[in-house]
């Protein structure tokens, strides 16, 4: 059976159901395996720890002193929202590049795999990646995140590139 041009376009998403496994596959096992809010390994001279924290906000802990029904409605629906958002772009064809199908097939994973902590973890989102920052932006280490929040920063940064280095429209070029 040959590959048409439209299952090419769904092709990506097959990357956003891994991430999604991945995501969660680590978070299980650093729940497993390592108690909240401890360190369980330092490397390479103290620039990456794996830890057990739980994030109830979003990106860098934002609204996570809101009252928990408001922040479980809001931070279950805004991802929601933005992820339909970006999946009609995604469809809509010819406007979306084949290297911005696959970005934003990193976001819908990423975005995916931190809603499921969202729905089925009331004690917030695991984050176990820790990193040095040397002072860098006043912070001695960034906010902790995980494998889905790394596939949202790396998926909107080659979406941002891409429309620098490739014209809108590429997508029948394929």
């Amino acid at each position: 059976m040959p590959i048409t041009p439209k299952l090419k376009r769904w092709i990506p998403l097959l990357l956003s159901f891994a991430i999604v496994g991945l995501d969660q596959l680590t978070k299980a096992l650093i729940v497993a395996k390592v108690p909240e809010n401890t360190i369980a390994w330092r490397g390479l001279s103290d620039f990456l720890w794996i830890v057990h924290a739980r994030n109830t906000g979003i990106v860098f802990s934002i609204g996570a002193g809101l009252p928990e029904t408001v922040r479980r409605v809001v931070f279950m629906v805004l991802p929601l929202v933005l992820m339909v958002g970006i999946g009609v772009y995604y469809l809509g064809g010819a406007r979306a590049t084949k290297l911005q199908r696959w970005a934003i097939a990193l976001i819908i994973g990423g975005g995916l795999g931190n809603l499921v902590d969202r729905v089925f973890r009331p004690d917030g989102v695991v984050d176990f990646i820790s990193t040095r920052m040397y002072g860098i932006l006043g912070m001695e280490r960034w906010p902790t995140w995980n494998v889905a929040d790394s596939c949202i920063v790396v998926g909107a940064c080659l979406v941002a590139l891409s429309a620098f280095f490739e014209p809108m429209g590429d997508a029948k070029k394929e």
